[in-house]
């Protein structure tokens, strides 16, 4: 068996799908999909997880209709006041980063983002990255063009040094059934393991969390040599 996976990524899926399912509205799936961040928080801590990457809101989500948008907004709002409050984060030394093209969203959201940020800045034992208006080659775009602005070579390594997440994850795990990276980590996860689950993101448990740890660690990475 190799080593256990310090960075995970998580595609958190699904959660208008469980909604679907159970006869409910589109926000009551989200809304169970952000009950669940307060478990996995937890179970990171217990797996001894370095760093987790959490795509939470992509670009192309925007797109759909404004309430739906709106609810996301002010579910991201009253997680970032939970967050604020939990005394894990400074019990367990957890630096909370957001990282994307954050300045798209509303204000009041970008003032609690700051908020949490400040305050975790200096925690390094955890490192929980929440991908919000976050595109893969978004990133790679908005990278390249501070290179241009710094007057840099273009190398792997100077693209690297100015990527929103610098980290590469070991593991990525998608819920929700689709098989697909769509637009997440496109430079980072060029060597990381992937496992796709049927089960949506509301439904996800520390058991899956553990088996996906238990698929990596039995697998043999080669990094293309």
């Amino acid at each position: 068996m190799g080593e256990s996976p310090t960075h995970i990524g998580i595609i958190l899926d699904g959660n208008r799908r469980w909604a679907k399912r159970h006869l409910l509205e589109p926000t009551k799936g989200h809304a169970a999909g952000a009950k669940l961040l307060e478990d996995l928080f937890q179970w990171a801590i217990d797996l001894k997880i370095k760093e987790l990457t959490l795509y939470t809101l992509s670009i192309q989500n925007l797109t759909r209709d404004k309430a739906e948008v709106s609810f996301l907004f002010t579910l991201l709002h009253d997680e970032i006041g939970r967050l604020l409050k939990d005394e894990r984060i400074e019990k367990e030394q957890v630096r909370i980063r957001f990282t994307g093209r954050t300045h798209l969203l509303p204000e009041h959201l970008q003032e609690r983002i700051r908020e949490v940020e400040t305050k975790t800045a200096a925690y390094d034992r955890v490192a929980v990255n929440f991908a919000v208006c976050y595109g893969g080659r978004e990133e790679i775009v908005d990278a390249v063009k501070k290179l241009v602005k710094d007057g840099v070579e273009v190398t792997e390594e100077s693209i690297s040094e100015r990527l929103w997440v610098t980290g590469e994850p070991d593991l990525v795990i998608r819920t929700g059934g689709d098989r697909r990276t769509s637009n997440f980590l496109v430079w980072q996860s060029i060597y990381s393991e992937w496992v796709f689950l049927e089960k949506t993101w509301p439904e996800f448990t520390k058991e899956d969390l553990e088996n996906a740890i238990a698929d990596f660690k039995g697998r043999e990475r080669r990094f293309g040599k």
